[in-house]
């Protein structure tokens, strides 16, 4: 597998890597500790160097990054781990608040090292912009974990320009982690710009529509209750009817060239810019396998314009979360 580099500070990691939520969380109920572990060093296998957590998708404790941590431990210096801060927890493990005030950084980032079983963070992002905590406040709070060889690179999630902007102007941010698919093409318009015109990498979360790319997609109501997709408004009603159509379309696509969807929306990010390095989520090593094969596909020109016409900018029906998160995103 080729490797990419992410902003101009050093890290460079393999074209694809893993997210790791759905061992956790968000997508029914959490999945097999051992498939956790299997999959992540399957992905090693194969050449994935790149392993994205957050204390977020632990419930506030530790479960996702002790797994990820666990997996990791016998190849720890030949990957690259990013993990998250920016919240509070109640006792049920259930996020009510963005938090990234310069202590709890602090306290996240001490907890993630020994969650991890390492002694460095290479990637420590913050998960949501905290509005009642000025972004210079937080780029400082990190730069000093920086400082003490804690964390190696800065990154943002979900950050808006003039954020990044500030962000950046206390401590270099490496990267920037915000929903981006063939589905989903939203930060195409100003924060891709932006992040280019600093030097800053990308990594798209959600790469595969949270599941409208893989085919293995169903309505809202059909999904179980603790699934995020349940709530999502664009597994709903008229919209669901409308983006199964688009995603149909996209299938045939696929199957034409003698591939699956999903391997079609990863390989069109791939080749939006090799300083995108897209983190499709899985708790299956079968899946896994499917997803790096991606990497295999070239997109013709003809494959943009069909892909444009199917889905161009802005085509995707429903916003992509429930209307409280969407307060959150790119402040």
């Amino acid at each position: 597998m080729q490797r990419r580099a992410l902003g101009q500070h050093g890290l460079e990691v393999s074209e694809i890597g893993l997210g790791t939520m759905g061992m956790t969380m968000a997508y029914g109920p959490g999945g097999d500790r051992d498939e956790g572990i299997a999959t992540i060093r399957r992905a090693h296998e194969l050449g994935v160097t790149f392993f994205d957590t957050a204390e977020l998708y632990g419930l506030g404790k530790g479960l996702n990054e002790q797994i990820v941590g666990d997996a990791v431990a016998p190849f720890r210096d030949e990957v690259v781990l990013a993990t998250k801060f920016g919240f509070t927890f109640d006792e049920h493990g259930r996020s009510v608040g963005a938090n990234s005030r310069p202590e709890h950084i602090r306290e996240v980032a001490e907890n993630s090292l020994r969650y991890l079983k390492t002694d460095v963070i290479d990637v420590l992002y913050q998960h949501r912009v905290d509005p009642d905590v000025p972004i210079e406040d937080v780029a400082g709070a990190v730069r000093a974990l920086i400082d003490e060889g804690k964390v190696r690179w800065f990154g943002l999630s979900e950050a808006g320009p003039q954020t990044i902007r500030r962000a950046h102007a206390v401590q270099a941010v490496s990267v920037l982690q915000t929903e981006y698919s063939v589905f989903e093409r939203e930060v195409e318009a100003d924060v891709l710009p932006v992040v280019r015109e600093l030097g800053i990498g990308f990594v798209p979360y959600s790469p595969l529509g949270r599941g409208f790319l893989t085919g293995d997609v169903k309505p809202a109501e059909e999904y179980d209750e603790t699934d995020f997709r349940r709530t999502n408004p664009r597994f709903q009603g008229e919209n669901y009817r409308r983006n199964k159509e688009a995603i149909d379309r996209l299938t045939e696509l696929a199957a034409s060239k003698g591939i699956t969807t999903p391997q079609l929306a990863l390989a069109w990010l791939l080749a939006q810019g090799d300083d995108i390095v897209p983190i499709p989520g899985t708790k299956r090593r079968a899946r896994l396998e499917e997803n790096v094969g991606a990497l295999d596909v070239r997109i013709s020109d003809d494959d943009r314009a069909r892909i444009d016409r199917i889905l161009p900018p802005g085509a995707a029906a429903g916003t992509r979360y429930a209307a409280p998160q969407m307060q959150a995103l790119n402040r």
